[in-house]
């Protein structure tokens, strides 16, 4: 249970303000279709929030513990560090299948980003893959429902700047704290 919630929150702060929201809000505003929207991108939120989960617990198998508390406080840092870059708004584009579509850019912005990195550093720490996938998949989507009921208003109804900020800062002492914390010594 604890990969679940631990997954659903890192997953949850991770994405405000990061491509796959913006990718979203750009789509259901262009397709006014979210629902269609939603759906391409909970396919893609899932397909990327497994591979990551089933790499991670494979991996944690051939490292130590304090290695792998080591890697989520790598995966924090990461997480801080790429919510300080600035993120540039999607252009919109005449969409004719907005399901595929979604699927497809959401898929590539999840591929190597910080919440995919997040998610295969839990699931490897926590030894659950399913629980790791789900909890990321769901913080995800609740991320993105903002973006896409609100299409392009949601830039200027959220300050998506200071919320990446103040995510990224909280990645950064939450990193800073676990990467102490695995390097004492036993």
């Amino acid at each position: 249970m604890e990969a679940l919630v631990t997954a659903f929150v890192a997953a949850f702060l991770a994405e405000w303000g990061d491509k796959t929201q913006l990718i979203a809000a750009m789509l259901a505003a262009t397709t006014r279709r979210p629902g269609q929207v939603l759906a391409g991108l909970f396919l893609a939120a899932l397909a990327s929030n497994v591979i990551a989960a089933i790499a991670g617990v494979f991996i944690a198998h051939s490292i130590t513990i304090r290695a792998m508390t080591l890697m989520v406080a790598l995966a924090l840092l990461f997480a801080g560090l790429s919510g300080l870059l600035q993120r540039r708004p999607p252009t919109p584009a005449t969409l004719r299948l907005p399901i595929l579509t979604a699927f497809i850019l959401c898929l590539a912005a999840e591929f190597g980003d910080r919440t995919q990195f997040l998610t295969f550093a839990l699931a490897g720490r926590f030894a659950s893959a399913p629980l790791a996938a789900a909890g990321a998949t769901a913080g995800i989507l609740a991320a993105c429902l903002p973006a896409v009921v609100l299409g392009e208003k949601l830039r200027e109804v959220v300050p998506l700047r200071a919320i990446r900020y103040a995510v990224a800062a909280l990645f950064l002492v939450a990193g800073f704290i676990a990467a102490v914390k695995a390097l004492q010594l036993a």
